[in-house]
């Protein structure tokens, strides 16, 4: 299985360590714990941005004049297969690197973390998973915990 990270910093903010991390690896490895399939490729963006970029992004898609951590954008329709070895775009996930330096410093964990829990949680999204009730989002949280600790990053137990 391949996966191609298309990195967009559109945060000046962030440190090199965060924009520096293994993205292709830890996707890969998520990926193939999630949606195990041989020979597979895949594309998705990741873009790190300020709460005002999510926030214009959100209010225009959600109709919710906020910040938020994550939004996803998921182009998977499921219409025709793909001939193997041709990349299957799945979509952008967009984090605010402001949102997440709150929340990993409320939380008392690194950025790294944090906005690796995000981006997992993006994927998640991604990939058709949801959480309309406390039932799914536990789920959905549980494979999160997973995935991190597959990269070896120890999620923080305030976000299990």
């Amino acid at each position: 299985m391949t996966v191609t990270v298309y990195l967009e910093v559109h945060d000046p903010a962030l440190p090199a360590e965060v924009t520096a991390l293994p993205w292709e690896r830890w996707f890969r490895t998520w990926m193939a714990m999630v949606e195990p399939t041989q020979g597979k490729v895949y594309e998705l963006t990741l873009r790190l941005t300020t709460d005002a970029a999510i926030q214009a992004l959100n209010q225009q898609y959600r109709d919710r004049d906020t910040p938020t951590d994550v939004l996803a954008f998921a182009t998977r329709d499921g219409a025709l297969p793909l001939p193997l070895g041709e990349p299957e775009y799945l979509g952008d996930i967009i984090i605010s690197g402001d949102t997440a330096r709150r929340q990993a410093a409320e939380s008392g964990h690194t950025l790294s973390i944090e906005i690796a829990w995000l981006a997992c949680h993006g994927l998640l999204h991604l990939l058709g998973w949801d959480h309309p009730d406390e039932a799914e989002l536990a789920r959905m949280l549980t494979q999160q915990a997973q995935c991190l600790e597959a990269v070896g990053l120890t999620p923080p137990a305030a976000l299990q």
